[in-house]
Order: C-alpha cells, then sequence, then structure tokens
C-alpha cells in the first residue's frame, strides 16, 4: 500500500531543527501546556462563551466571576448538589468557587509519538489534548490560524509534514470542506483499527433496535429483548418560530432507520474562520444518520449536559458512548471508509 509522509529519519530532522529554532523564534501558540496539580482531580474546557463561577454549588448562590470560551481549568472533585438543577446536579469544586457541568467539557492532555507514515486514503485521528490550533500553508500570507480543535474530537489525516514551527504535524483534509490544514502530530491519536469493529456483527439487523424517549432524554439499544446500551442524550431544543431552512430543530418522532455513518463530520455554516465563535463543529465524532435531513446520533465535544434538551434536531452524546453505538448499529462501516450507506437498523423516537 502507497503511504503519504516523512521517514522517521525526517521526523527526527524536524524536531531537531524544531527544538534548535525555540531560542530564535516565538513559541507557537497552539494550546495550553498543563501540568496538574497533585491535589486535582482533573480538567475541564469551558464550552461557552460565558460561564458563571458561583460562590457554592446553587445557582442561586453569588456570582464570583463568569470565565470564557475555552478557558482551562483544574478541578478539585466533582460532586452531586442537593440544591439541583434536579436534571444534571453535578458541580466541579474550582479554586474559586463552584462551576457547573452543563457548558464544560472534560478534557485531558496527553502526547502522542509522531506516526511516520500515512496510508492513502488517511487514516482516524482523535485530539489529546483541551484544545490544539489547526493552521492553514496559503501561498500568499504564509500559515494562518484555521479552526480550533477540541478533545475527543475526531478527523481524517491525510498526511505527514511539517507545521510553522518546523516540527511534525499532521495534514488533515476535511470531510465537508474539503480543503486541508495541518495540526500538531504530538496532538493526535491515531485509533487503531481494534478499536473500530463492529460490536455484535452476527446479531441480525431486524434484532437490533433504539429506542430514544424525549420525555426522559435517554437511549436505549436492545438486541431482541435484551437491553445492551442504557444512557442519558439531549436530544433537539423545539423551534417555536420558523427556522431559516424551514426544518424543526426538534428530533422527529416516529420509527426511523440508521441509513448512513460516518467516524468524523464536519458539522455547521460551512465557513473557513479561525473565529472560535462561528457555528463551526469540524470532527464531529460517531455519527449515525437516521433522519435525511440531517438528524443522527454524535458525539459531542461542547458541552455535559446530557439528560436536557441541546440540540438542533440530533442526539448528542458523550463520545465514548457514541463511538460504542456507531460501532453497534447497522449498516457495518470499514475503517478506511470516509462514508457508509445502507438499509440499517430501527430507531424509534417516543
Amino acid at each position: 500500500m502507497r503511504s503519504k509522509g516523512l521517514t522517521r529519519r525526517d521526523f527526527l530532522k524536524l524536531s531537531a531543527i524544531a527544538l534548535s529554532s525555540v531560542a530564535m523564534r516565538p513559541a507557537l501558540d497552539n494550546g495550553p501546556v498543563l501540568r496538574k496539580p497533585s491535589d486535582a482531580l482533573g480538567i475541564v474546557r469551558i464550552g461557552s462563551p460565558s460561564v458563571p463561577i458561583f460562590k457554592e454549588p446553587d445557582y442561586r448562590s453569588d456570582i464570583i466571576r463568569h470565565v470564557g470560551q475555552d478557558e482551562i481549568i483544574y478541578y478539585y472533585e466533582k460532586l452531586v448538589s442537593p440544591l439541583g438543577p434536579f436534571v444534571n446536579p453535578f458541580w466541579y469544586q474550582i479554586d474559586e468557587g463552584y462551576l457547573h457541568t452543563a457548558y464544560v467539557q472534560p478534557v485531558d492532555t496527553i502526547s502522542n509519538e509522531p506516526v511516520y507514515t500515512i496510508p492513502e486514503g488517511g487514516v482516524l485521528g482523535e485530539i489529546t489534548v483541551p484544545l490544539t490550533q489547526s493552521m492553514r500553508n496559503n501561498k500568499f500570507f504564509g500559515w494562518q490560524p484555521l479552526y480550533r480543535l477540541y478533545y475527543k474530537s475526531v478527523h481524517w489525516i491525510t498526511g505527514a509534514g511539517y507545521g510553522p514551527n518546523y516540527g511534525p504535524w499532521y495534514e488533515i483534509t476535511d470531510d465537508l470542506m474539503k480543503i486541508k490544514y495541518h495540526v500538531p502530530a504530538q496532538h493526535m491519536r491515531i485509533i487503531p483499527d481494534n478499536e473500530l469493529t463492529p460490536i455484535s456483527p452476527d446479531v441480525p439487523e431486524h434484532l437490533k433496535t433504539v429506542i430514544v424517549n424525549i420525555s426522559r432524554q435517554s437511549l436505549t439499544a436492545f438486541e431482541g429483548d435484551e437491553v445492551v446500551m442504557h444512557t442519558e442524550i439531549s436530544s433537539g431544543i423545539p423551534s417555536y418560530s420558523p427556522t431559516i431552512n424551514g426544518i424543526d430543530t426538534a428530533t422527529p418522532y416516529g420509527e426511523h432507520r440508521i441509513h448512513m455513518k460516518t467516524p468524523a463530520r464536519h458539522m455547521g455554516d460551512a465557513n473557513i474562520t479561525s473565529d472560535i465563535y462561528a457555528y463551526e463543529l469540524p470532527g464531529v465524532p460517531w455519527v449515525s444518520f437516521f433522519v435525511d435531513t440531517g438528524v443522527a446520533f454524535h458525539g459531542t465535544y461542547w458541552h455535559d449536559n446530557y439528560g436536557s434538551q441541546m440540540s438542533h434536531g440530533c442526539v448528542n452524546m458523550r463520545p465514548d458512548e457514541a463511538k460504542w453505538i456507531y460501532r453497534w448499529l447497522m449498516p457495518d462501516i470499514k475503517t478506511d471508509q470516509w462514508f457508509a450507506a445502507g438499509y440499517g437498523s430501527q430507531v424509534f423516537v417516543v
């Protein structure tokens, strides 16, 4: 199989150039380098333009200040507040007070060894740091920032080379825009094939059924009469006035079928921009479409408010749970396929 990339010697040479250039050029701002305090339990990324820090784990307590989009914060405890809110009573205790979990993303910081050759057709990679700044090489203006990519988002890596700091970077091909941009190789994990093998492939298609309960904001997957998954989800918020495209933002009731799956999908307005507030969601992971207007199950990296309606129609899931259901649902999809279509598993929205 042909491959696209650099040799190990090339990568080592590029890394040496990058290290030797540190004293001569400012470091590229490409995501935080975090050293977690010994008593911190974990890290979260703020996923909304303005999230309040409260004095107590209670929405009625005093607000200390607001934190903004993409701030990275350590937390020391995750607790259930008896003061709610009822649907999602979870809070993070941080240095200054308390953050409700709704609009924050739990993240990690993992550095990866670069892979030196990329198969023709691409390979899937997952972001393993809270955020990373992608860059696009413009022939007129040189390296320019493009989308920020976030923890647990998934992208097609189609090449390996060097970036603006002369270190090893991966080339990403955007599935929607068909443009190419670059990300530091240390910030992406190549997803091995054994993580993507189908789950219960021998169970006949007609025995695999999913029920989405809107009032309970839950998803239950069955093999025959046996429950094989049950979890919270976030379905669509109904639109009470006409939408621009005329499509209601509520998740549609009724009987549906999975008709297409893709491991990574750029959702949003299809703009080429570095504006972090634009409606651009590249790398939405583990997408299983069941309505032809674009409604799907998929992983979500911009909130943690499951049990409440949050979406524009899709069924938001925790990324790892969306990955499980993606592997389990039919039609099957091969590890090197960007899309797979077919008459798949039944989905009932009730």
